[in-house]
């Protein structure tokens, strides 16, 4: 018989989405050369949505979601890795439509996988996770286009959520003055004390329509989308860059091209999901190394396990979660 483990499983009856802890065998498991026993993984706003329906996320139920996942490779009949090493997978399909990270194991393509640098643990690779990759890939977007500390402040958009909070915590350590935006003003100690030099709220990303506004912002990294991504475009500073990665206030970008075409403003599209498995181990060297954050546990909002985190789903689907949760997957 095969071996049996522990997994969330998400499962569908009568349009109805429910997700428990049940006992699964390895052969149940999809293809791919790397079988990987997962230590930690950590919650998204992405494996929300999945445990909760979302055929744009998940198309196939039963499923198990998590899109991170980090631990030590079983086997691997790619002969890429040898067993025992200490690994990570995040982003391409695992989680969505391939078994994930909510799962005491995973079988991936060898593809998928990047080796853990060695000065970073599971534990702290996951309370990074999709969100840390993201940051990271934010910031040296930034960077690439030439936006420097000299330059001025740098805002970022959504900042409570694990993409903005790290963000903060990465760019304040890289030694931006950075203004972090939230709506939650009782958020405003804890994003200082990650790094945020001040912190504004929504007002100061409404534009009531104009077609540019003061320049104030060197760069930014926005989450948002829609409005306050124009925003953020509109009060960019000449020569100035926003990283975009996320859409949680909209997927519209109702704006002109005048702050293109007058200011020299670049928006500059980050995805971490699809990129080549050489610019993330590359990120994940950087988060290991330089970039390494030693404020990094403020950001933790709640380490949980397997079983308790279905509770968490849709605590994060309404804005109710600040930080990162760290998910105990096994031993």
């Amino acid at each position: 018989m095969s071996e049996m483990f522990s997994a969330l499983l998400t499962t569908e009856q009568a349009g109805q989405y429910q997700t428990a802890l049940v006992q699964r065998r390895l052969d149940e498991l999809p293809p791919g050369e790397v079988l990987i026993r997962v230590q930690w993984s950590s919650m998204n706003y992405k494996d929300a949505l999945s445990a909760s329906g979302n055929k744009g996320v998940t198309r196939q139920y039963p499923h198990t979601p998590g899109i991170d996942a980090a631990g030590q490779v079983v086997s691997d009949d790619s002969g890429t890795f040898a067993e025992g090493t200490a690994v990570l997978v995040t982003g391409y399909d695992l989680g969505m439509n391939t078994a994930g990270g909510y799962g005491e194991y995973i079988r991936v393509p060898a593809s998928w996988v990047v080796r853990l640098p060695d000065s970073l643990g599971a534990r702290e690779a996951m309370l990074l996770g999709t969100a840390g990759l993201t940051a990271g890939l934010c910031v040296q977007a930034l960077l690439d286009s030439g936006v420097t500390p000299e330059d001025g402040e740098v805002l970022v958009t959504g900042a409570t959520g694990g993409v903005g909070s790290l963000s903060v915590a990465l760019l304040a350590h890289l030694g931006f003055s950075v203004v972090a935006a939230t709506g939650k003003d009782d958020a405003h100690d804890w994003l200082k004390a990650s790094g945020a030099a001040s912190c504004v709220g929504r007002e100061a990303l409404a534009d009531a329509g104009r077609p540019m506004l003061k320049p104030r912002w060197a760069g930014a990294v926005d989450t948002l989308g829609g409005e306050p991504l124009a925003s953020v475009i509109k009060s960019t500073a000449y020569g100035g860059s926003v990283a975009c990665c996320g859409l949680a206030a909209s997927t519209d970008l109702p704006l002109s091209v005048f702050p293109f075409i007058l200011r020299n403003v670049r928006l500059l599209g980050v995805d971490s999901v699809e990129q080549p498995l050489a610019v993330k181990a590359a990120i994940w060297q950087r988060l290991a190394t330089d970039w390494r954050l030693p404020q990094l546990e403020q950001v933790l909002a709640e380490e949980v396990s397997l079983q308790a985190l279905p509770g968490w789903f849709e605590r994060i689907l309404a804005g109710g979660v600040r930080g990162r949760v760290l998910v105990r997957v096994s031993g």
